[in-house]
């Protein structure tokens, strides 16, 4: 009878602590929700019943949405809709990172839905066309005038008249003052995606007519203070990286007697070189963004991946 009795007990104990472990998630979770990136929250609201509620019902989780990786790389027209639908035609800032499977008709469709956009992000958005993005800055435009911020990096085929009617959009939302106080881009920081988080980019729109070339592309300035370029001619030290090629770690132009040999081919200034850990048989760096590509790398010991290849006769592209 004693038995049975401490065995009832102990179910019920544990039963307890069942019901204890499979409560509702704890009141700081629904904080930490609004510092999460796009992807996260969707895995959020898979957990459990009040953190589906919490991500569904609160329109202030997207307000902003920034699609990066993993999430872009899967994300279709209606996979799209159905995320920017949770703002309840509020969303505010949508970039969309490399996401090359969103085509015209996705963009314009939650443009349509979404009128209050101020900045839309979609640099290497391969699946959308010139005419595309025409479509939805006229719609944005002509229905609210909110939109002010504008990145197309990386879309294909953009010619100067398309540049033209954007600006021309662009520039009915913004005071004069605004556009004539626009800041640098610099080439060494393109990939940050800070320049959207953090409002450091004042630019109406990201591309620009080139000054040597006449193209729609990037066109980046220098850094460099003491820059013998600019002590001839501003315009000398502007331009797209393929007039002026910079160095991938301070962005400062490069000369073609400048250029300095790296193990990855990228460009660096020898400021940049001279500072950076070489190779102990072909003694070439690597630049900032391709650090990772060390074979062997100690106090002592670099060893780059050609080096490697040939010391032991095969090749990377075998191996994978």
């Amino acid at each position: 009878m004693e038995e049975s009795c401490k065995a009832s007990s102990s179910e019920m104990s544990t039963t307890v602590e069942e019901e204890e472990q499979e409560g509702p998630p704890h009141e700081a979770m629904f904080l930490v929700i609004a510092y999460l990136r796009v992807y996260e929250v969707l895995t959020m609201s898979r957990v459990c019943t009040s953190l589906r509620y919490a991500v569904n019902n609160d329109v202030l989780l997207w307000l902003k949405i920034i699609v990066e990786t993993p999430l872009n790389s899967r994300l279709s027209d209606d996979t799209l809709l159905k995320i920017t639908s949770k703002a309840n035609g509020r969303l505010q800032t949508l970039a969309l990172m490399n996401c090359i499977h969103v085509a015209d008709h996705g963009l314009q469709r939650v443009v349509e839905q979404n009128p209050f956009i101020e900045e839309l992000h979609i640099p290497a958005c391969t699946g959308i066309t010139p005419e595309g993005v025409l479509t939805a800055v006229k719609t944005l435009c002509q229905r609210a005038n909110c939109l002010t911020t504008l990145s197309l990096n990386g879309i294909y085929n953009l010619q100067n008249d398309h540049l033209d009617v954007l600006t021309s959009n662009l520039r009915k939302n913004l005071p004069l003052e605004d556009e004539l106080t626009q800041q640098p881009i610099y080439y060494h920081k393109r990939g940050s995606v800070s320049a959207f988080k953090h409002n450091e980019n004042q630019r109406i729109i990201d591309l620009e007519k080139c000054p040597k070339c006449f193209e729609v592309r990037m066109v980046y300035d220098c850094p460099k203070v003491d820059c013998n370029r600019k002590e001839l001619c501003q315009a000398q030290c502007r331009g797209c990286i393929f007039c002026i090629p910079r160095c991938e770690n301070c962005g400062g132009c490069v000369g073609s007697e400048e250029l300095e040999d790296v193990a990855c081919g990228d460009f660096l200034c020898l400021e940049c070189w001279l500072q950076l850990p070489k190779c102990n048989f072909c003694n070439k760096p690597y630049c900032k963004q391709h650090t990772n590509w060390w074979c062997t790398s100690s106090e002592s010991s670099f060893l780059c991946r050609v080096c490697d290849e040939n010391s032991h006769g095969y090749t990377y592209t075998d191996v994978l």
